[in-house]
C-alpha cells in the first residue's frame, strides 16, 4: 500500500509541475504578491513594535498557497478524474480508495511545502525576515492549518461531478475566503461586519493562528482558532468518507 501511495503522489506531483496555470497560481502568484507588497512596505519594524510588514504577512501568503493548492488544485484534479472515469477505473483496481486519496493529498501537500519554501527563501534573502516564535509550535500550527484547508477542499473534491462544476464550487469558496481571511489584504482594513463574516472561513483562523505564533505568541493562547480548525478537519473528513463519489 505504501508503494501505491508513493507512486500516486509522485505521478500527481509531476503532472502538477507540467501544468503551467496550476504551477503559476499555486507557486509563483503568492510569491509575486509578497515581493510586490513587501517592496512597497519593506520590513522595517512598525512604530513601537519589533516586527515589520513581511514578518507579519508571511503567514498570510502561506495561507494563500494552502488555499490555492488544497482548494483549487485538489478540487480540479478530483473532479476531472471523476468526469473522465479515472476514479471509476481506480476503484476497480487492487489499490484501496484510501491509498488513492492519500496519494493525492500528499502530492498537494508537497506542492504546498514548495510554495512555502519559496516564500521563506525570498523573505530571508530580500527582506531580512525575522521569526520570533517557537519553531515546534509553529510547525504544529502550520500542519493544523494545512489539514483544515485540505479538509475543506475535500468537500467539493468529493462531490463535484465534472471539472467545470468543481471549478465553479472551488471559486465560490476560494475568492471570498482569499479576500476576507487576510491572505490578500489585512483583515484590519475590512469593515467590522466583514471581519465577522470572515470568521466563517477556516483560512481566517489558520492565518491568525500562524501569525500569532510566528510573532512570538504561544500556540495554546488561541484555543478558539485551534477548535475551529479542528472542527473543519472533522467536518471535511465526515463529508469525504460518507459522500465521496467515484463516478
Amino acid at each position: 500500500m505504501k508503494n501505491a501511495i508513493a507512486a500516486i503522489a509522485k505521478s500527481e506531483f509531476i503532472l502538477f509541475i507540467r501544468e503551467p496555470s496550476a504551477f503559476f497560481f499555486t507557486l509563483m502568484f503568492p510569491l509575486l504578491m509578497m515581493l510586490l507588497f513587501s517592496s512597497i512596505w519593506g520590513n522595517d519594524p512598525f512604530p513601537e513594535m519589533d516586527f515589520g510588514y513581511v514578518d507579519f504577512s508571511v503567514s498570510a501568503f502561506m495561507g494563500m498557497v494552502m488555499a490555492t493548492a488544497f482548494l483549487m488544485s485538489l478540487t480540479a484534479n478530483m473532479a476531472a478524474y471523476r468526469e473522465k472515469g479515472i476514479l471509476k477505473r481506480f476503484r476497480a483496481t487492487p489499490v484501496s480508495p484510501s491509498a488513492i486519496l492519500t496519494g493525492q493529498l500528499l502530492a498537494v501537500f508537497a506542492i504546498t511545502l514548495a510554495g512555502v519554501f519559496l516564500l521563506l527563501v525570498a523573505g530571508f534573502v530580500f527582506f531580512n525576515l525575522r521569526f520570533y516564535g517557537n519553531i515546534f509550535e509553529y510547525i504544529f500550527a502550520f500542519l493544523l492549518s494545512a489539514a483544515s484547508i485540505a479538509a475543506l477542499g475535500f468537500i467539493p473534491a468529493s462531490l463535484a461531478p465534472t471539472a467545470r462544476s468543481g471549478a465553479v464550487i472551488a471559486n465560490i469558496l476560494y475568492f471570498p475566503m482569499l479576500f476576507l481571511s487576510g491572505a490578500a489584504l489585512p483583515r484590519s482594513m475590512l469593515p467590522d461586519f466583514m471581519q465577522k463574516v470572515s470568521l466563517l472561513f477556516p483560512l481566517t483562523h489558520a492565518i491568525k493562528l500562524m501569525q500569532e505564533v510566528w510573532l512570538g505568541g504561544s500556540l495554546w493562547e488561541h484555543p478558539d482558532h485551534i477548535a475551529v480548525l479542528s472542527g473543519f478537519i472533522l467536518a471535511g473528513l465526515f463529508v469525504s468518507v460518507k459522500y465521496f463519489k467515484w463516478e
